[in-house]
């Protein structure tokens, strides 16, 4: 790897608060996914689940969510990605982690730990989706300052939840 690939990746990138006037086709967020997807969690429990709201009626339901700093952010993004997680990963645990399926139910037996686990792991992998984007040159600007009880309301009602405790 050369130099040009860690200052894409790291030291000359920065979290964007504006946007290039270029729309994101579904062509690079399906390769977005496909290499961030291989990033390392533990026991392979890839808990992260992603939303990619690419259209302004998408985003209109996830403004009312939002701190005002970050409603015209959203707007103006040509996509907005919401990264969650689902709380019933360990139901996928013995087919990513076949050589010790048995640990789902150190999951499914204490929800504390399962929480905690999801929410570390999926944070991870909202970090390789970063990562993951810029290498394929995309700009990034997380962004926090949103009400995730509104989130789960509008976007998770079947039981995963937005990044956040």
């Amino acid at each position: 790897m050369d130099s040009t690939m860690f200052e894409t990746a790291f030291t000359e990138a920065r979290s964007f608060n504006t946007w290039q006037d270029r729309p994101v086709e579904e062509a690079q967020l399906r390769a977005l996914y496909d290499l961030m997807r291989w990033g390392p969690t533990s026991t392979n429990s890839n808990p992260g689940r992603f939303v990619f709201l690419t259209t302004p009626e998408a985003k209109e339901r996830l403004i009312p969510t939002l701190g005002e700093m970050n409603v015209a952010k959203v707007r103006a993004a040509p996509v907005t990605a919401i990264v969650a997680w689902d709380r019933r990963f360990f139901d996928k645990i013995p087919q990513l982690f076949i050589h010790r399926p048995e640990i789902a139910a150190n999951f499914a037996n204490n929800p504390p730990l399962a929480q905690e686990t999801a929410f570390r792991n999926s944070a991870l992998q909202g970090a390789y989706m970063i990562i993951a984007a810029r290498m394929l040159g995309l700009d990034c600007g997380p962004l926090s300052g949103f009400n995730a009880q509104a989130v789960n309301e509008a976007f998770f009602p079947e039981g995963t939840g937005p990044l956040t405790s």
